[in-house]
């Protein structure tokens, strides 16, 4: 029966899976994962590689190479351990690939290598991850504006994310937050995101470091009346981040955020209640229990990526 189940799903969502798996960045990705493998078995071609078998099959795997592979399999399992979203699954996978190919390359011919070598170089060169498109409640931040809305009204909660375009991480992770700000998103919580790699005097003002070695990116930062409350990740006394998982059950739990979407729906109440006009640009949020994504008006569209 869950066979049967996970068939429809995949069926279901086939479409989807097409149009995510055309887009150029994800071909190419896909060519240079198989790239070793269609050459050791390409008739043709094969039959002139070199080869450690016995056999002189030099159209099969050798055993070192056998031994790369079991290795890249055990590597991308470990690191899937923590992945998250599906694009991270597959980003991983397509990273040690790359990186096993290289190794393969150089093993059979030193030329192959350098081709495949460079062949990456341009590919990180010039291809990049394609940017989350999807519904999302996110007000962007810049610096002018930034701590004009962190302090406009300091009965409203902010989660800040710092995040920048290059970072694997943060792109991994935009799905996740979209879909938290289309649950949580009401008149006293609101969700803003911060292009820590554009703005680096902000990025410095609030310590978030945009190194790839410090490992602060993507980084939510609680604000309550303009004042950080929290943060995750925790930096340590050497500025590199404490190891922490970014998926919606951890940021639900660490952030409290039902207990701050509750809270923020009285809040919107005691507006209606006062007769303060209540601000256009947020949904009417229900008296749930429960955030719901329909507490969004679906009429009214997200704020606008103006800052991309």
């Amino acid at each position: 029966m869950a066979l049967i189940t996970g068939l429809l799903a995949f069926l279901y969502h086939l479409p989807q899976i097409y149009k995510w798996l055309l887009k150029p960045y994800y071909v190419a990705s896909v060519l240079m994962t198989v790239a070793f493998l269609a050459v050791r078995k390409a008739p043709g071609v094969c039959e002139y590689l070199a080869t450690q078998r016995e056999d002189g099959n030099s159209c099969d795997f050798d055993w070192r190479e056998v031994e790369i592979l079991m290795f890249l399999s055990a590597i991308v399992m470990m690191k899937n351990r923590r992945a998250v979203t599906l694009e991270q699954h597959v980003g991983n996978l397509f990273l040690f690939s790359k990186v096993a190919n290289v190794i393969l390359f150089f093993r059979l011919d030193i030329r192959l290598g350098i081709l495949y070598l460079t062949l990456c170089v341009a590919f990180v060169m010039t291809c990049k991850p394609p940017l989350y498109m999807g519904p999302e409640y996110i007000k962007y931040l810049s610096d002018k504006t930034i701590d004009e809305e962190l302090q406009k009204d300091s009965r409203v909660t902010w989660i800040v994310e710092f995040y920048a375009n290059w970072s694997p991480e943060c792109q991994s992770f935009a799905s996740v937050y979209a879909d938290l700000s289309l649950k949580y998103n009401c008149a006293g919580l609101r969700f803003g995101k911060v292009d820590a790699g554009r703005y680096g005097e902000v990025s410095q003002r609030y310590r978030v470091s945009t190194s790839s070695l410090a490992k602060q990116l993507p980084s939510l930062v609680l604000f309550q009346g303009g004042r950080e409350i929290m943060r995750r990740p925790m930096v340590d006394s050497k500025g590199r981040a404490v190891s922490w998982t970014f998926n919606e059950e951890n940021i639900i739990r660490e952030f409290n955020l039902n207990e701050i979407f509750q809270k923020s729906k009285k809040l919107a109440k005691g507006r209606g209640a006062t007769g303060e006009e209540p601000n256009p640009s947020l949904p009417e949020v229900g008296a749930g229990d429960e955030p719901r994504p329909e507490d969004v008006d679906p009429g009214q569209p997200a704020e606008s990526k103006k800052d991309q």
